[in-house]
């Protein structure tokens, strides 16, 4: 019975460790290299949210483009067939078709004509001249049209901060996976010394349960860890436009965000995002001026050409009429004048969005770079605390060795040491994700 237990799990034991092995190479297989400038220059041509602000202004432009009507003329050409023995217009039919007869100023055709035909082909023209309503509208068109290229480049900087941030992230997660298993090699080698002591008799059994308890921490942060790599990695993936369930590795090229930033620079005026709010005034102002334009006169002129015939598809007789046309809305119910008043309030409403969102960019950047500053005494902080806590573990497992110290005070100080380094990779993290932020509130709009 003892053979075919111990038989089975050998089997048991093959079958996990072959499908560890399958599982390992196609981790292998979906492992990727990426360097910032890569990620950045993915997201920008593929993105979903910078080809819907793209989408945006192309739609904000085609809108301008419909303006144009406001210049050129409008052309329709119709054909239609009629028949009456309307006294009136069955001789106004051939008075059209220049058929007139001396035998149609008969009393009795005049007043009971008989079925007459009409086939009319006829060709207009309508040319606007002034209309200054329309005019202003168009402007204010755009300017709509500034507007969402102003947001398409402020979405532009957010997105590759987002990418940035995310890089930074999966450079975390990979320093975390690192630093987690050196604590399990530490934690290993000091089961090991610890299982041969308590063979020898030398130790008790507690201590190397404690060790293996341990192990399985370090373990299970670890995987949490391994974890989180897929995790940054799919969100880096969603950001770059590509599919997800790749592995993504940190090149050792890359730059992560090191560099140090201006902390006297101020929010510069022209940011993209307040040229933006600044043009949506300026498109509210000209609407505001296109509804006071529209109690002006309008002057427009028209035209047309017409073949009348008494067959159909005939084209027999031909004429003309053109003319210009002067057309005045003297009193309009007070419609133009409430609709001002509400096109005012709405651009006093984004005056105050704007002026808001100034206020609060000055405070994000107060605060970030009260940030900057604490995050700098942190680091340094973290560093000494690990040179310290490297010496004392250094220290404790030499005495370990010689069975002066407990296990307990070995794996504390070993935990000490795996704590102060995450730490600190946490704080540099910090550190590198500030820096961007602050070069994303202060990115100044440069043509």
């Amino acid at each position: 019975m003892s053979r075919k237990r111990f038989f089975i799990t050998r089997v048991l034991t093959g079958i996990i460790l072959m499908n560890t092995a399958v599982m390992y190479v196609s981790a292998q297989d979906k492992t990727k290299g990426l360097s910032l400038e890569e990620a950045i220059s993915a997201t920008i041509d593929h993105n979903k949210t910078l080809q819907l602000a793209n989408l945006d202004v192309t739609i904000a432009t085609a809108n301008f483009k419909q303006t144009e009507a406001i210049y050129l003329p409008q052309i329709g050409l119709s054909y239609t067939g009629m028949s009456t023995n309307n006294p009136l217009n069955a001789f106004g039919f051939k008075m059209q078709q220049k058929s007139i007869t001396q035998n149609d100023f008969n009393p009795e055709l005049l007043n009971h004509p008989a079925g007459t035909p009409d086939f009319t082909t006829k060709l207009e023209l309508m040319q606007p001249l002034i209309n200054m309503d329309m005019l202003y509208m168009r402007k204010g068109a755009e300017k709509q049209v500034e507007v969402y290229q102003y947001k398409k480049q402020r979405t532009k900087e957010y997105i590759i901060f987002e990418v940035q941030k995310a890089f930074l992230q999966l450079q975390l997660a990979h320093k975390a996976t690192l630093v987690l298993e050196e604590a399990l090699l530490t934690s290993k080698a000091v089961f090991q010394f610890t299982e041969n002591h308590f063979k020898q008799g030398l130790i008790q059994k507690s201590d190397l349960l404690n060790v293996q308890v341990q192990i399985a921490s370090v373990e299970n942060n670890l995987a949490k860890a391994k974890s989180n790599i897929q995790n940054v990695s799919d969100y880096l993936g969603l950001l770059m436009g590509v599919p997800g369930g790749s592995i993504y590795t940190i090149k050792s090229t890359t730059e992560t965000g090191n560099q140090r930033f201006d902390l006297l620079q101020e929010i510069p005026s022209n940011r993209a995002d307040f040229e933006a709010m600044k043009k949506a005034i300026e498109a509210s102002d000209l609407m505001i001026k296109s509804s006071k334009m529209s109690d002006l006169p309008k002057l427009n002129a028209f035209g047309s050409y017409q073949l009348n015939d008494s067959r159909m598809l005939g084209f027999g007789a031909g004429a003309y009429l053109a003319g210009v046309s002067i057309s005045w809305n003297i009193f309009k119910g007070n419609l133009t004048k409430n609709k001002m008043a509400t096109q005012t309030l709405e651009r006093n409403k984004l005056s105050v969005q704007l002026e808001q969102q100034k206020e609060q960019s000055n405070t994000d950047l107060n605060k970030t770079r009260r940030e900057i500053a604490d995050i700098q005494v942190e680091i340094l902080q973290h560093t000494k605390t690990i040179e310290q806590a490297s010496e004392a573990l250094r220290i404790l497992q030499n005495r370990y060795e010689q069975g002066l110290v407990n296990t307990t005070d070995v794996m504390q100080s070993a935990t000490q040491l795996s704590q102060q380094k995450l730490a600190l990779a946490q704080a540099m993290f910090t550190q590198q994700v500030t820096n961007a932020y602050l070069q994303f509130l202060t990115t100044s709009n440069i043509k």
